[in-house]
């Protein structure tokens, strides 16, 4: 007879920061997280790579006994791009 076991699981959300490499392709890092970032020839690459590294992170800290941190709002000025519309004359 198998035992059941009870597989309890959390999700975790964090900000990415894509890049533009000089060589092409992305660089990803996520501010929250010192030393976890990634890279990816395309965006959809770089997407992948940097949910791979992301969970390898986390694997880590767990396997290690460390606490996991949490996403914390950004403490210094970022970029960000704002759109609008006008109409025309």
């Amino acid at each position: 007879m198998a035992r059941k076991e009870k597989v309890t699981t959390r999700e975790y959300t964090y900000t990415a920061v894509f890049e533009p490499a000089e060589e092409g392709g992305y660089i990803v890092s996520f501010p929250a997280l010192p030393g976890c970032a990634t890279q990816g020839e395309t965006l959809d690459e770089a997407r992948a790579m940097a949910a791979d590294a992301l969970q390898g992170y986390l694997q880590v800290l767990v396997a290690h006994g460390r606490p996991v941190p949490s996403e914390r709002p950004p403490t210094k000025p970022f970029r960000e791009p704002v759109k609008v519309a006008l109409k025309a004359g």
